[in-house]
């Protein structure tokens, strides 16, 4: 049987990799999956997606889709769908800000919104958290800039930087900034005890937990944090109750099942490290020691909406965020977070009016690039 082509782009939107569709080339919704799924190749049980254009880890297993506005505050829609890797599974509950970084670039590049003058703003509306991301960057000839002198980590080069500007992002999961309404909450976990933890729920739904809790230091690569079983099993069973607790999952197989919402944040107060490409990272040029697991899996750089919702947290008193926190940091400044790649900074606007926290915005600068364009090969009999 012949394969079906689907006219798409391939791009990398900080430090992601996606296809990217029109939902005008897409069948019905209930049809997705099954596209998905074959397009990026999984399940595979060995991991690596060679049948697809994934790459065999969650940052490389996505799916963009981009159609007409349903918010008059918006100029495009953008769908996120996260493949999962070995199962066949599309997971459709948070927002990715990586990806995000391109939908702006593709929507002028498409022709979706005019590109005049030296610089460009879409107003995005991303539809599994229902919230507005604003995306300013330069023109080249009417046409996304590419070259620039912005170099982020984990991203070889550089490229022409795209502000990004979250606008209201708390309760993008949960409907409510602090889920259990306090900063701070104790959870009592089976297998760990009673632990302190802080859920907060800004561009995505996390919960955060000190690194000494669970018997680590915060500076620990990746690999090294996925090889440690026994912080591993305690992290996910802080996450099924967290989830529980902030009203996402209905009971724990439901909670068990939902990889992406909460993720689980590890923090720790700055301390030297070495990066993955082996580099020293000094305390004194961070604010804020940061890991981040999600979908079962640690992340190889700090995904962007769960480094939003870090820097939300940074600004709430009372948090274990708040507290990890350099001592003397001014409040009002960008947050320099230490993560496995190098250091991400970050901006939030908290504020307390009458004891109750809100964000108006979070900042952050990223890049992009098309790296390909023509039709993506989908398995026919994946759709039957």
């Amino acid at each position: 049987m012949k394969q079906i082509r689907i006219p798409a782009v391939f791009m990398r939107g900080g430090t992601s990799k996606a296809i990217v569709f029109h939902q005008r080339d897409l069948p019905a919704r209930a049809r997705w999956d099954a596209i998905f799924l074959s397009a990026i190749g999984s399940p595979d049980p060995y991991g690596r997606q060679l049948d697809g254009m994934g790459g065999g880890v969650s940052s490389l297993s996505k799916v963009c889709v981009i159609g007409k506005p349903t918010r008059s505050d918006a100029d495009i829609d953008f769908t996120f769908a996260q493949v999962l890797v070995t199962e066949g599974r599309v997971d459709y509950s948070s927002n990715c800000g990586n990806m995000i970084t391109a939908m702006g670039p593709f929507a002028v590049d498409e022709g979706l919104v005019a590109g005049a003058g030296a610089e460009a703003l879409v107003r995005i509306h991303n539809t599994n958290t229902k919230k507005i991301i604003h995306a300013r960057f330069a023109l080249d000839e009417g046409m996304a800039a590419v070259e620039g002198a912005l170099e982020i980590p984990g991203v070889a080069g550089r490229s022409a930087a795209i502000r990004l500007d979250f606008m209201q992002p708390g309760g993008a999961t949960t409907g409510t900034l602090l889920p259990s309404g306090q900063a701070r909450d104790v959870l009592d976990v089976a297998g760990v005890g009673r632990i302190e933890v802080s859920m907060v729920d800004a561009a995505n739904a996390c919960v955060f937990v000190r690194a000494v809790d669970v018997g680590l230091t915060g500076t620990e690569s990746p690999d090294a944090l996925e090889a440690n079983a026994v912080a591993m099993q305690k992290l996910s069973a802080i996450r099924i109750v967290a989830s529980l607790a902030m009203g996402i999952g209905r009971d724990a197989v439901d909670a068990a099942s939902k990889l992406s919402n909460p993720a689980i944040g590890i923090v720790a107060p700055p301390r030297d490290a070495l990066t993955s490409s082996g580099a020293p990272l000094s305390a004194g040029a961070i604010d804020l020691t940061a890991r981040m697991l999600a979908k079962g899996r640690a992340h190889r750089a700090l995904p962007l909406t769960r480094t939003l919702c870090i820097a939300v947290a940074a600004r709430i008193e009372g948090t274990l965020v708040h507290e990890a926190v350099r001592p003397g940091a001014d409040p009002a400044a960008e947050l320099r977070i230490g993560m496995p790649t190098g250091v991400m900074v970050a901006a939030a606007d908290v504020a307390c009016t009458a004891g109750q926290w809100s964000v108006a915005r979070g900042a952050f600068l990223r890049t992009q690039r098309r790296l390909f364009d023509g039709h993506v090969l989908v398995r026919a009999a994946a759709l039957k």
